[in-house]
Order: structure tokens, then C-alpha cells, then sequence
């Protein structure tokens, strides 16, 4: 008995972890390719669009963030632009304020009280039929507004999540390497989630709603992932579009986005908690399964790992797991030695991968910890530098074609 249930406890969670990273992306695909292609309703006329863009000490990348934006190919007279400033101490207000000739509005928080307080006081002041939600520094294809509300024509799409594509200004680096082979992933499980089903959870970058069915939402919520789950909960379902395409950079080095990560995590796992109806089955089970296998179970591949270390510890005697523990081991001393190197990591692949895969679930257990000890970040630091001046903003304001 005594070794039975550290088998029991091995087994178990090996193959949630082996569920997380391949049996989901199987069984995904199977039920992808058997599921039909729903048609997109011809768009007769579009919609009237708010575009929000969330901002705090932006001065870097915003002038050209407002460019691209007020430059998209969207019907004229139907895209309004507002920027909500979290508070910025930089030049983010005047940049905002140079492109106000072009109809970009203003909006700003006099607290620092972080993007979700600042989306609920921005929504109400704007006018769209559609909601879009955006970063500073998420640079849109011309058509992405045209290829993200087409989807609304279709009475049960309550939201459409766009394709954030990372890129890296600098040079590819590990960190933009990883994060974009993450993201690539994250892109094909989304399309094939969408097409079985429902999307799960939206992207700060690029998604869009109903105007109708955004609810305030608490300052610590994380608004891309509860908003969507209210929206499922109402009874609507969720889209992803790849060819609404937007880039950003990826952070230039894994220790910038680690905050970041457990920031996010610990946020996310409030958020089951927020809309808890999401978690029963018989609400909407296509949701309810792409939500727990990609998400929620991934969330906790950290103590899962733990649980597999120990385990196979425990069993020493035993080759196999023998086997086990020494494969582990020299998977973490790989990843130690990438932190050790720093920067010089980014020249090996074999070194770069363990540490990037490690430092996320490092960050999804910290997250776990900082969700139970109730402690939630409602701000955000940007991860990127910013430029110590900037450019005259006014020069970047472009002609908006037709």
C-alpha cells in the first residue's frame, strides 16, 4: 500500500501533463476536423466601431499605435479611437492629445487603478456597436477591423479574438523565440476551439464584443478572460479569426514577462472564481471542456510536476522510475544552467526551450500561491523600455484612407 499510492499519485499525473501538452491538441484536432465549418452571414453594412486602447506610460510605441489606427480600412464615419491613459507620468496624454485633429479621443484615469477600472470608465463614453479592445503596442493589418466584426453578423457570437502575432524589434531573441512558438500553438488551438466550439478567453491585443454585453467589472479582474466568460454564461459563444492580424513585441528577455506571467495567472484562476457557472458542464460542455483542458489543467502542470519528481523519488528501487527521476533531473539542471548563463542562453536551443518552459510553470505556481493568499494586481508595469524621447508625435499623423 505504501507504494501504491505514490504509483497511483505518478500515473495520474503524468498523464494530466501529457493531457495538457498532447492528448488536448489530439483530441482537438479530431473533433476539429469532424465538426462543420460554420458559414459567416455576408456583412449587408458594418457596424459602428469603438476601438479602446489601454495605456500607462506608452510614450514609446503610442504615436505609432495611433497611426496605424486611425489608417485602417474601416468605413469613414464608423471607427472612433479613445485612448484611456492609467494615470501615464510621460508624454502618453500629449501624444494622445496631438492626434486629437483626427478624432482620437482622450480619456484619463487621475488614480493609477490599473486597465480594467480604466476599460470601465471608458466604455460608457464611447458610441460603437462593437467594442475593440487594444493594446499600445498592438500594430493592426489594415482589414483586421473588417475580418473581426464580419463574425457579428451571426446573432450568437458574442465575442471575436484576433491573431496576435509576437515580433522582435532587436534581433530575434530567446524570449521572443519561445514567445512566438508559444503563440503559434496558442493560435492553432484557438482556431480549432472556435471551430468545435468556443474560443476560451479573449486577448488584451486584439478582440472585440457586443457593446451590449460588457458588464463592469471589479479592478483586480482581468478583463480578457472574465468578460468572455460573462459573455459565455449569457449564452453566446466565442470566435477566433486568424486573419485579423495585429504584432507586438515580444519582452526581450524572460525575466521581464515573469511578472507578468504570474500577474496573469493569478488573475485568470480569479476569474473562474468570478463567473463560477462557466465550471458546470451541462451549461455549455464544448466551452466547459476547451476551458479546462487548456486552461485550467495547464494552470497547475506545475504542482503536477512536483507531484511526478516526488513520486518517482519515492520509487527510486524501482528502474522505471528510476528512470524517471534521473530524465527529470537532468531536464532541471538543463534549465539551471540556462539561468546561470543569462543572456548566452539564446545561442542554444537545448538550453533555452527547458528554461522557458520552466520559468512559466515557475510563474503559473507563484501565480497559484499569490490566487490563494487573495492577492491580485490590478496595475501593470510595461515590460518593454521606454524611449527616453520621443519623436514630434504630429509627424506621424497620417492621411486615413477611405
Amino acid at each position: 500500500m505504501q507504494e501504491t499510492i505514490p504509483e497511483i499519485l505518478f500515473w495520474t499525473c503524468a498523464g494530466l501533463v501529457f493531457c495538457v501538452y498532447c492528448g488536448y491538441p489530439i483530441v482537438l484536432a479530431i473533433l476539429g476536423f469532424w465538426s462543420p465549418q460554420r458559414s459567416i452571414p455576408e456583412n449587408l453594412s458594418f457596424p459602428r466601431v469603438s476601438l479602446i486602447i489601454s495605456a500607462f506610460n506608452e510614450q514609446s510605441v503610442l504615436a505609432k499605435k495611433l497611426a496605424n489606427s486611425i489608417n485602417l480600412n474601416y468605413p469613414e464615419g464608423l471607427l472612433e479611437v479613445v485612448v484611456v491613459s492609467d494615470c501615464s507620468d510621460d508624454d502618453t496624454d500629449d501624444i494622445v492629445k496631438s492626434f486629437s485633429g483626427a478624432g482620437v479621443r482622450l480619456i484619463r484615469q487621475t488614480e493609477r487603478l490599473g486597465k480594467t477600472s480604466g476599460l470601465n470608465l471608458a466604455v460608457p463614453q464611447t458610441s460603437g456597436e462593437i467594442i475593440v479592445f487594444s493594446d499600445a503596442n498592438a500594430l493592426y493589418q489594415s482589414d483586421a477591423l473588417r475580418n473581426l466584426v464580419k463574425h457579428f453578423s451571426d446573432p450568437t457570437v458574442g465575442y471575436v479574438v484576433g491573431n496576435a502575432r509576437y515580433t522582435d524589434r532587436t534581433g530575434l531573441t530567446a524570449s521572443a523565440e519561445s514567445e512566438g512558438l508559444y503563440w503559434k500553438l496558442e493560435a492553432w488551438l484557438k482556431q480549432k476551439e472556435s471551430r468545435f466550439g468556443s474560443v476560451v478567453g479573449g486577448d488584451g491585443a486584439i478582440y472585440a464584443i457586443r457593446r451590449e454585453l460588457f458588464t463592469p467589472l471589479k479592478i483586480t479582474d482581468i478583463n480578457d478572460l472574465v468578460n468572455p466568460l460573462q459573455i459565455i454564461a449569457c449564452g453566446f459563444r466565442g470566435v477566433y479569426e486568424p486573419s485579423a492580424v495585429c504584432y507586438e513585441d515580444a519582452g526581450d528577455s524572460f525575466e521581464k514577462e515573469f511578472r507578468r506571467k504570474i500577474r496573469i495567472i493569478s488573475r485568470s484562476l480569479n476569474a473562474l472564481r468570478r463567473v463560477p457557472s462557466v465550471l458546470l458542464p451541462w451549461n455549455q460542455f464544448r466551452h466547459w471542456m476547451c476551458l479546462i483542458l487548456h486552461k485550467a489543467l495547464r494552470w497547475f502542470v506545475p504542482i503536477f510536476l512536483l507531484v511526478i519528481f516526488m513520486c518517482s523519488l519515492l520509487l527510486w528501487r524501482y528502474w522505471l522510475y528510476r528512470l524517471a527521476a534521473v530524465v527529470q533531473a537532468g531536464f532541471y539542471a538543463l534549465a539551471l544552467v540556462a539561468w546561470v548563463m543569462g543572456p548566452r542562453r539564446s545561442s542554444f536551443k537545448g538550453l533555452y526551450l527547458p528554461y522557458y518552459f520552466c520559468l512559466v510553470n515557475l510563474a503559473s505556481l507563484f501565480g497559484i500561491v499569490k490566487f490563494c493568499s487573495g492577492s491580485f494586481s490590478a496595475t501593470w508595469q510595461t515590460v518593454r523600455e521606454n524611449d527616453s524621447a520621443t519623436s514630434n508625435p504630429s509627424a506621424y499623423v497620417a492621411r486615413r484612407r477611405l
